[in-house]
C-alpha cells in the first residue's frame, strides 16, 4: 500500500511518477524498496488518471450510502418525490461507474492480487 501511498504524493506535489521518484519517496519513508513492484507500479499507472480515479473512488460511498439510505421508503413517498427519477439516474450512474471500473486501472488490481 506504500507503493500507492508514494505514487499519491508524488502526485499530489505536482511530481513525475517515475521510478526514481517513487524510490525516493518511499526510502525516505524507511521503506525496504522492492524495484520490481515500483517498475509494476509505474507501469499500471501509466495511463491512469489519477485525479479521475481519485473522485471516482470519492463518489463511489456515497452513491452506495445513498441506495441503502433509500431502502426503507414506501412506494407512496417515492411517487412524491419523484423516486422513480431518481431511480433511474442512480441506475445510470452505476452503469457508469462499471464502465469506468473496467476502463481505468485495469492493471492496478495486479499489484494486489
Amino acid at each position: 500500500m506504500e507503493y500507492v501511498y508514494a505514487a499519491l504524493i508524488l502526485n499530489e506535489s505536482g511530481e513525475e511518477i517515475n521510478e526514481d521518484n517513487i524510490t525516493s519517496v518511499l526510502e525516505a519513508a524507511g521503506v525496504d524498496v522492492e524495484q520490481s513492484r515500483v517498475k509494476a507500479l509505474v507501469a499500471a499507472l501509466e495511463d491512469v488518471d489519477i485525479e479521475e480515479a481519485i473522485e471516482t473512488a470519492a463518489a463511489a460511498p456515497t452513491a452506495a450510502g445513498g441506495a441503502a439510505g433509500g431502502a426503507g421508503g414506501s412506494d407512496d413517498d417515492d411517487d412524491e418525490d419523484g423516486g422513480d427519477e431518481a431511480d433511474e439516474a442512480e441506475a445510470a450512474e452505476e452503469e457508469e461507474e462499471d464502465e469506468d471500473d473496467d476502463a481505468g486501472g485495469e492493471g492496478l488490481g495486479e499489484l494486489f492480487g
